[in-house]
């Protein structure tokens, strides 16, 4: 991760602290450094724009890496039903493998 990009991202926070995108691209870049405060900037997405579509795939696999796997399940099927709310048939398939594979249904041919 840059730190200089990272700074950029937070004066963008601090200038528009409502725009989705700028808190989206603050979680992703802290997931590998810091899961928790990520995983706080996922949380403000899912609370205050539950139809940024994007959160949700990362949000719900950071709950399951992060030993919640309720949280997990959860988020993945919103994110199903509100990515098919929003017509993005492109996330709902890429959540719904992700949400297939985290609940043994994946089958795949050995």
């Amino acid at each position: 991760m840059s730190q200089n990009r990272l700074e950029q991202l937070f004066q963008f926070y601090e200038e528009d602290p409502n725009d989705p995108f700028t808190i989206y691209a603050i979680a992703t870049e802290l997931r590998g450094s810091d899961p928790q405060k990520a995983m706080d900037f996922y949380e403000k997405l899912l609370s205050e724009h539950e139809r940024y579509v994007g959160t949700y795939y990362h949000a719900a696999s950071l709950y399951a890496e992060s030993g919640q796997p309720e949280k997990a399940e959860q988020t993945y099927k919103k994110g199903m039903l509100i990515s098919r709310q929003e017509g993005n048939m492109h996330a709902f398939a890429e959540l719904q493998q992700a949400y297939n594979k985290f609940a043994g249904l994946d089958y795949e041919d050995e």
